[in-house]
């Protein structure tokens, strides 16, 4: 017998969900409960345990995310033609969507099963069923009803394409978003000269640009003490970067990377640059096992370009990969071309989708969704030489 059950808070998880075998550390209680202590307003997490004879074979995180006008567009427009557009994605997409994932961090960190003891398809239903009960509860509890409905972020190779049938059957539609930039360590870069000397001339006089621009810039790790202290400070230099984007659909709380740090400890990394003992930017890692996952950042506007801040980041994220032996650093899906230049590599990424208004066909979630994750033009780079 299958069978599932919905928690709605991380003390309330059996003690089988860490002992499940599964290394995302997304799906942790350690990363989730230091969400839980700092998640966006907008944002709510459940939980779901899936069993099979009373065993646990598989877990998800499903996140209810309330969006609205101010929330999805931060930066205005004073054009009518932008405002009117905005207005009409608003009338669709404002509301409640359950999303099958993490919606703040790029890539799959929704689903974890145990494929020896049940079938990719059988969990699927399973989570449909728990996003069935939870439409309902949430329709009951906050007279919210749930427009859409999400599984994110799949590479093109991940085996849950296998499972179109399931996915037809629920309505929801595969559409292709920006990619996952990736960054692979090669086995000859054991130390970060070894990576720099493999770049073309080009990109090795950029390096060191780069370099030199910040050299009145000091960066140090900043341990929990120095996260607690100056967590509104941080909050703001985040700010500066998130407000400047054409399209959010959350805001961090003030107190979120002083809960991650004392969740995840060691496994939280917080860096910052320091310009005459002053905080003017950092950036933080998450430690996923063998992966390096590059978290949210921040910076003084007024500093950024002088200081290259922004570059000098993405080459610090590349070296700290090799320097501690990951395989992969995940830069995410902003700043490709900038993120190219470094090293990293492009990944395809789909998401499943749609709206439980039927009168919102395919075509027009499709527009809605490109409009508001453009696949933007830019130009891959290439810093290696030909060799690599």
């Amino acid at each position: 017998m299958i069978d599932y059950k919905i928690y709605r808070a991380c003390n309330e998880l059996p003690e089988a969900w860490d002992n499940f075998p599964c290394e995302d550390i997304f799906l942790r209680t350690e990363f989730l409960k230091g969400l839980e202590g700092a998640t966006p307003i907008n944002i709510t997490s459940y939980y779901v345990a899936v069993f099979k004879e009373e065993k646990l074979v598989g877990i998800s995180v499903i996140q209810r995310v309330q969006m609205y006008l101010d929330d999805i567009f931060r930066r205005t427009s004073n054009s009518k033609i932008r405002q009117t557009g905005k207005q009409l994605v608003s009338k669709i997409i404002k509301g409640n969507a359950l999303v099958i994932g993490n919606l703040m961090h790029t890539g799959q960190h929704g689903i974890c099963f145990d494929s020896n003891k049940i079938s990719q398809d059988d969990f699927l239903s399973i989570i449909q069923k728990a996003i069935d009960e939870l439409t309902i509860e949430i329709k009951e509890k906050f007279n919210k009803k749930i427009r859409i409905i999400a599984f994110k972020d799949y590479f093109e190779d991940d085996p849950i394409h296998n499972s179109s049938g399931f996915f037809k059957e629920q309505n929801l539609y595969k559409i292709q978003v920006q990619p996952n930039m990736m960054f692979n360590v090669l086995d000859s870069w054991e130390t970060t000269e070894n990576y720099i000397s493999d770049f073309n001339k080009k990109y090795r006089r950029r390096y060191k640009t780069a370099r030199k621009k910040s050299a009145e810039l000091t960066c140090k790790e900043l341990d929990e003490n120095y996260v607690k202290k100056n967590s509104k400070h941080l909050f703001k230099l985040y700010e500066n970067v998130s407000d400047n984007a054409r399209v959010n659909s959350f805001k961090l709380s003030e107190s979120h990377f002083l809960s991650l740090k004392k969740s995840l400890k060691h496994n939280f990394k917080v860096f910052g640059y320091f310009l005459n003992e002053d905080l003017v930017g950092f950036y933080t890692l998450i430690l996923n096992n063998e992966a390096l996952e590059t978290y949210f950042l921040g910076y003084n506007k007024e500093l950024q370009h002088k200081y290259q801040m922004y570059l000098n980041m993405l080459f610090n994220m590349a070296c700290f990969g090799i320097e501690n032996n990951f395989k992969t650093v995940v830069f995410a899906r902003t700043a490709m071309e900038i993120k190219s230049s470094i090293g990293a590599k492009p990944n395809t990424m789909h998401v499943y989708l749609k709206h439980t208004n039927s009168f919102i066909a395919n075509t027009v979630l499709k527009c809605i969704v490109k409009y508001m994750n453009p696949m933007r033009k830019w130009e891959e780079r290439h810093p290696f030489n030909k060799s690599n």
